[in-house]
């Protein structure tokens, strides 16, 4: 597969840089291309602009060349034809980071992501991938994280925004509490990371 990787952490030696590294290196060894974007060391501007939102009938063709912008216009392409999508990202506030947040703003856009047709709200995905793994770091507890607060991060990612692009086939990991982990569970961890890889992205996979 061709897969289209995001990490979104502000800082280069973060536990999220640790997962991603070591996914990308699970996906590189079975024969997987990985388009890779660190949206912070690219400085990805995660504004839309007027002239990027929402645009009634919009095509492929018709959002490239309205992205002035090269690296939009770069991601936009890489998330089209990628057949595969690997996110990481850490839990803040029930959410992904602003930039993460931003780039489904700008890059998951009609013509692109999906399509509107009716009234019913219900969208036609356009995503060529099917496929779709996401990371997660936190701190939160889990029985915490599912009886109190309702889990938001799978709410976003696996109700919300995959489905609606056309991913049918969505895994998510979550490493907690990240906070005070020993070495020896970070290694397992990023062990767990590959081996999820293989089985998200592999071969056969239904």
């Amino acid at each position: 597969m061709h897969i289209f990787s995001v990490v979104a952490h502000p800082r280069s030696n973060s536990f999220c840089h640790a997962i991603s590294d070591a996914a990308q290196s699970a996906l590189a060894t079975a024969g997987h291309t990985v388009e890779h974007h660190d949206l912070y060391a690219e400085g990805f501007d995660p504004c839309l602009t007027p002239d990027e939102a929402y645009t009634i009938g919009d095509t492929f063709e018709a959002t490239l060349a309205r992205a002035a912008d090269p690296v939009l216009k770069r991601h936009r392409e890489g998330v089209g034809k990628a057949q595969g999508l690997l996110v990481v990202h850490p839990n803040w506030w029930g959410k992904p980071p602003a930039i993460l947040a931003g780039w489904m703003d700008r890059i998951l856009v009609p013509g692109v992501a999906y399509r509107l047709e009716t009234a019913d709200g219900l969208p036609e995905g356009l995503l060529a991938m099917k496929h779709a793994l996401i990371v997660n770091t936190s701190d939160t507890d889990a029985e915490r994280e599912a009886n109190d607060l309702g889990d938001p991060l799978e709410l976003i990612w696996g109700r919300c925004v995959l489905p609606y692009c056309g991913v049918e086939h969505y895994k998510r990991l979550i490493f907690r509490p990240l906070n005070g982990s020993s070495p020896e569970v970070r290694k397992k961890w990023l062990e767990d990371t590959q081996t999820r890889c293989h089985a998200s992205f592999g071969q056969n996979v239904e």
